[in-house]
């Protein structure tokens, strides 16, 4: 039982003993005591004055005095209004700091039995993975490390969206134009080369729009005359009769994509357990719609699209299969989903995408619930801001998206410049800078964005990210280094158990009432589905931390016990900081 459980159960019976309340602990609010008050953690006494009959200060001095008695930990309370400051005894939180050290699972909960299928990435394969995708990867990683820690079982899945209009626009004008060029032998990663012809057929198209004799105002409208388009409607209709030449270069340009893609990922640091294939799943829904059918719980309209009546759920009517009887994205959405649970029976279906598409997993939810499929209510849509540049939301139609690659290349070189600059490097050989360079930039990349909750949107800065004196992922990984640079001069440290009548500073204090607060850190980033709670608490611990090594010697204390207290303190918000980041998906250096 944790200490706030304790002086819940504690507080519980003290009410239920004095006044017959008959309450519960979820009746009971702890919470960190405010810094501007004394104490290390604070009742809240208001939701409890109903049942003293008391006034707030008279009920919160009757609760801190029975509760000192009683629980055994107080040191003092006070009371300010309707609060209950607590400060506990420094014996006990030495004993909290020594039962902390030596439990190696510290922040890693037992099995829950809940299984968890998380979906994240989602590309397209006519283009590289830009901007917005790191913040999807960088989350679905995060949270699937999160829910791990947590005691979920938890498959990473990723789906390419591999068809349609858009693939085939890059295969037009790579057969136009390219000359037999592969990625091979342009030196061009194969996602990049996928994108560039992307480009290069909305250059095309735009340049034969204009040469059209009275053409339509509307754009997208007169780009359809094209010629070049029409070449691309006339391969997709060839790919869906399965035409070998169409299948065979479509295959051969999206292989280019996969192998690209794949060097992202291992850079970033992300995987997957399963991948899934637009290609192989969009017809799977039909037999889904027809079941809907037949249930009567959809509906076929006058113009013969299958839809589903959402509007007592406060939505519309949401057409589920085209009148022609084609896919969209729902229809294989809906499949995709019945897929998975066939193969995970899994309790949570999460999906990591852009709040962009809020309302199309409303209805995915919604048209699964109303076939009857209990387990559709495990479904969780994780919606996340757009992320924008300091000029404006970055753009792709004119290929001037802010390439994943692209991104990763410049914080990399602004890691290396600034690292270099503060003379970080000095004994270090030249591969093991490279190595510093990689762990910093990414460092930086992955904590700018995870440090934000997702449903906010970032403004991306590669050059605020890395900043070793501010609330950035180098400033934790230097508090790390820093640590290790005392462990190793510390060597092997005495036991806390040789340590009694120790009193504890305000900051020493700070330090282990973070650490304890861990495992509610993670437990709560993993309900609410927030990274952003773990990488903000590593920051906190880590500022806190430094506070500390300015204010307090370390290896030169004067006393034995101060020693090793702090050398203790040092070595455990090391462990901690390196399990938060870990969580993140960023590595702390050693040494830097």
């Amino acid at each position: 039982m944790t200490l706030e459980q304790t002086l819940k159960q504690a507080t519980v019976e003290i009410f239920n003993q004095q006044f017959n309340a008959g309450i519960s602990a979820d009746a009971v609010t702890i919470n960190i005591t405010n810094p501007d008050h004394e104490g290390d953690y604070t009742i809240v006494v208001f939701p409890l004055v109903k049942f003293s009959k008391k006034s707030p200060e008279q009920t919160a001095q009757m609760l801190g005095e029975q509760l000192k008695e009683k629980a055994g930990v107080i040191a003092k309370f006070n009371v300010i209004k309707g609060f209950l400051n607590l400060t506990l005894t420094d014996s006990y939180w030495l004993r909290r700091l020594n039962e902390i050290s030596s439990n190696s699972a510290f922040g890693t909960f037992p099995p829950n039995g809940q299984k968890v299928v998380i979906e994240y990435c989602g590309p397209n394969t006519n283009k590289p993975l830009h901007i917005g995708h790191v913040r999807n990867m960088l989350l679905g990683f995060s949270m699937s490390e999160i829910l791990k820690a947590t005691g979920h079982d938890v498959t990473k899945v990723n789906i390419y969206n591999d068809r349609g209009i858009a693939i085939c626009k890059s295969m037009v004008a790579y057969k136009r134009y390219a000359n037999g060029a592969t990625p091979q032998s342009t030196g061009i990663k194969g996602d990049h080369f996928m994108g560039d012809w992307y480009v290069k057929f909305n250059e095309v198209v735009v340049e034969e729009a204009k040469a059209i004799p009275n053409a339509p105002a509307d754009k997208d409208e007169a780009q359809k005359l094209t010629s070049i388009f029409k070449e691309a409607q006339e391969l997709l209709l060839k790919w869906e009769a399965g035409d070998p030449e169409t299948v065979a270069l479509w295959k051969k340009m999206n292989d280019w994509v996969y192998e690209g893609f794949q060097q992202t990922f291992k850079l970033l640091g992300v995987d997957f357990q399963k991948d899934y294939y637009e290609s192989e799943t969009y017809k799977l829904g039909r037999d889904l719609v027809n079941e809907g059918l037949e249930k009567k719980i959809f509906y076929k309209r006058p113009d013969g699209a299958v839809a589903v009546d959402l509007t007592p759920e406060g939505l519309d009517e949401k057409v589920l299969l085209r009148a022609d009887g084609t896919s969209i994205y729902i229809t294989q959405d809906l499949a995709t989903a019945k897929l998975r649970h066939e193969e995970f029976n899994m309790d949570k279906m999460v999906y990591v995408v852009a709040n962009e598409q809020d309302y199309h997993f409303k209805v995915l939810k919604l048209a699964l619930q109303k076939l009857g499929y209990k387990w559709a209510d495990g479904i969780y849509h994780l919606s996340y801001a757009l992320v924008e540049s300091p000029t404006g939301r970055f753009k792709s139609r004119e290929g001037k998206t802010a390439d994943a690659d692209d991104l990763i290349s410049e914080v990399l070189r602004i890691a290396e410049g600034k690292t270099k600059e503060l003379g970080k490097i000095e004994s270090f050989i030249a591969e093991e800078a490279n190595v510093l360079y990689r762990t910093i930039g990414l460092g930086a990349l992955k904590y700018f964005v995870l440090r934000v909750n997702p449903y906010k949107k970032i403004i991306f800065n590669p050059e605020e990210s890395i900043d070793f004196h501010g609330h950035t992922g180098p400033f934790i990984q230097y508090t790390n280094a820093r640590i290790a640079a005392i462990m190793r001069k510390a060597g092997e440290s005495a036991s806390l158990d040789n340590v009694s009548g120790y009193s504890l500073s305000a900051v020493e204090r700070e330090l282990i009432i973070l650490m304890s607060e861990y495992e509610n850190v993670v437990k709560s980033a993993s309900d609410k589905y927030d990274p952003s709670e773990v990488a903000n608490y590593a920051y906190n611990l880590a500022r806190t931390y430094n506070k500390f090594y300015h204010e307090s010697p370390i290896l030169s204390a004067e006393k034995p016990e101060e020693k090793i207290v702090r050398v203790a303190l040092s070595g455990q918000t090391g462990v901690v900081l390196k399990k938060a980041m870990n969580l993140l998906g960023i590595e702390v250096p050693e040494k830097m």
